[in-house]
This record gives structure tokens, C-alpha cells and sequence, in this order.
């Protein structure tokens, strides 16, 4: 996944909010994760404000099922 299509998706989630979103964020993080390392997940956690919205903290390592 590119992070120009990762940050539509999070926008999307963000957007919205709700428990149903914060896991789509979560999937999509995991995958940002795999594939862009650490830095770009801390990146859109913040741009997102994804700490407040959904309690994500820059650092936390997210993993697929």
C-alpha cells in the first residue's frame, strides 16, 4: 500500500470514528508498519491526531492478524 493511499484510508476512519473504525485504522497501520516502517505509522498517528481519536501513541507497533 502506498501512504498516499493509506492517508485516504485513515482520513476516511478518522473521520468517521467509532470502535468499527479504530480497528480499520489499526489494519491499515499494521500494514503502513510492514511496509514503511515505524516512522511513517508515528507520522499519521500525529497527523491524524490518532492518540486522541482512538488512543494510539506514537511508538505502539501494529501487527495483522
Amino acid at each position: 500500500m502506498t501512504l498516499a493511499k493509506a492517508r485516504e484510508l485513515l482520513s476516511v476512519q478518522a473521520n468517521m470514528g467509532g470502535g468499527y473504525n479504530r480497528n480499520g485504522a489499526k489494519l491499515i497501520l499494521a500494514e503502513v508498519q510492514r511496509e514503511h516502517g515505524q516512522s511513517a505509522v508515528d507520522g499519521f498517528i500525529r497527523e491524524f491526531d490518532l492518540e486522541n481519536l482512538f488512543g494510539f501513541k506514537p511508538g505502539t507497533e501494529f501487527k495483522s492478524p
